[in-house]
């Protein structure tokens, strides 16, 4: 008689373990991006800068030389 009431006792827990409804979790990946900025060299903005720094000088010159004239 324990072996019967072993077995419908397994059976159950198969039954159980078969009709099981809960939802499976969908596997999430998470990911990080990692972004890098690129930046001017600074030779280069020093350059960019003086270039600058000059074309206004040459236009403060032309306005005096108008205004001489």
């Amino acid at each position: 008689m324990k072996k019967v009431s072993f077995f419908l006792s397994a059976l159950a827990m198969v039954a159980f373990v078969a009709c099981n409804n809960a939802a499976e979790e969908a596997a999430v990946e998470e990911t990080t991006e990692e972004v890098v900025a690129e930046e001017a060299p600074a030779e280069e903005a020093t350059e960019e800068a003086a270039e600058a720094t000059e074309g206004a000088e040459e236009v403060a010159a032309e306005g005096e030389e108008a205004a001489a004239e």
